[in-house]
């Protein structure tokens, strides 16, 4: 199975869900949308996963993973309630994703706690350190236009 093949198995609920196909017309970085952007976010934290000698919970790293940015709205707008938007909308994320999907401890933290150290609480779970890099790592590969990205809108 390839990496877009597993995020479909324990994604495709998220996926198809109305909010998340909404994140098709907001952009996150570049041309890429934050769907976009979540999928990739979802096959690079497997891919990583996949090099390390431990133990993951891959069904929670891939519904954190592509939750991780559920914030549901442009944040290049310049509205001043999307203002200091990497500080805050981990917690906006958190809040939507609890409204349309039941979350495990590991799919929450994953959430709230991607965008550390901006967010001063530090990651519990393995499957949340693992986000912060991949976040970080397809934030700079979306910016610059590389193309290892498994999916494009």
């Amino acid at each position: 199975m390839n990496y877009m093949d597993i995020v479909l198995l324990h994604g495709s609920d998220i996926l198809a869900s109305e909010h998340m196909q909404e994140e098709k017309n907001y952009m996150q970085h570049g041309s890429i949308s934050v769907y976009a952007h979540s999928v990739n976010v979802a096959c690079t934290c497997l891919m990583i996963s996949r090099k390390l000698p431990l133990a993951m919970d891959e069904r929670s790293l891939v519904r954190g993973a592509l939750l991780h940015d559920y914030f549901l709205y442009d944040w290049h707008d310049p509205d001043p309630s999307h203002r200091l938007h990497g500080f805050y909308h981990p917690g906006k994320a958190l809040n939507n994703a609890l409204k349309d999907f039941q979350l495990n401890d590991i799919e929450k933290d994953m959430i709230v706690k991607h965008m550390f150290p901006l967010t001063l609480v530090p990651p519990k779970y393995r499957e949340s350190i693992l986000i912060c890099i991949a976040d970080k790592l397809c934030a700079l590969c979306e910016t610059g236009s590389l193309p290892f990205l498994c999916f494009q809108d």
